[in-house]
């Protein structure tokens, strides 16, 4: 069987439908260069096991439903627009959020109250928070190559570690088998797939120039292309 450059699987025929998903990456700047949190995907993963990755994963339909103790800005709202109807949009940032708590127990929320009968959020309410929109900056979008098995469009935010309620992260869902704090030439040097190292990147240049163009990763007849929104 052929692999990619991510030692994943390449398929052949029919190319699957991208599922809608959302990724997290949480920066400390309270050091003398900025760290940004990465975890290890446990090796009983049939997908990028043992791969460094930033907390994140697919939208689910709680996520549009959730109530929020603040909303988007409207510079983060507008550009993400711009991938998405606002109501995607919004549940796009607030999967981020439930998949930073399912993946490494970190909190980005203030104090609230809400009722839920969805189980993907009733621990996170339980620690008597609502998720913060507001601190979020869209940062990136990136579609899976059609030849993988599994296939996301995924949206990339930050925020700045201060709104998260606490830096400890725990043990998360068990998705990560580690979690821990990198700067910019430590994670360099880690096992990461291709789109990581590639939003890492685009980071970095985005710490030096906050106004940017958000980039966006696709992939045309197995070529990358690297487009602006």
């Amino acid at each position: 069987m052929k692999v990619d450059e991510d030692n994943v699987p390449i398929l052949s025929g029919r190319s699957l439908r991208p599922k809608d998903a959302a990724t997290l990456l949480v920066i400390r700047r309270d050091g003398p260069t900025p760290r940004v949190l990465m975890g290890r995907r446990a090796q009983g993963h049939v997908f990028m096991a043992q791969k460094w990755v930033f907390p994140g994963g697919r939208l689910h339909p709680s996520d549009y439903r959730i109530a929020a103790a603040n909303e988007l800005n409207d510079a983060t709202a507008g550009s993400l627009c711009r991938t998405a109807p606002p109501a995607r949009a919004r549940a796009l940032a607030t999967a981020a959020v439930r998949e930073l708590f399912e993946e490494t127990g970190l909190v980005l929320g203030a104090p609230g109250q809400a009722r839920t009968r969805s189980p993907e959020w009733r621990d996170f309410l339980a620690t008597g928070h609502l998720p913060q929109l507001a601190p979020l900056q869209f940062v990136g979008r990136a579609i899976t190559p059609p030849v993988r098995p599994r296939r996301f469009d995924a949206r990339f935010f930050t925020v700045d570690a201060e709104h998260i309620v606490s830096l400890d992260p725990t043990g998360g869902c068990g998705e990560l088998d580690e979690i821990a704090w990198f700067d910019w030439e430590a994670a360099a040097q880690l096992d990461l797939p291709s789109i990581t190292r590639a939003i890492l990147d685009d980071v970095a240049q985005r710490l030096v120039d906050p106004a940017r163009p958000i980039p966006y990763h696709r992939f045309d007849r197995g070529q990358h292309r690297l487009l602006m929104l």
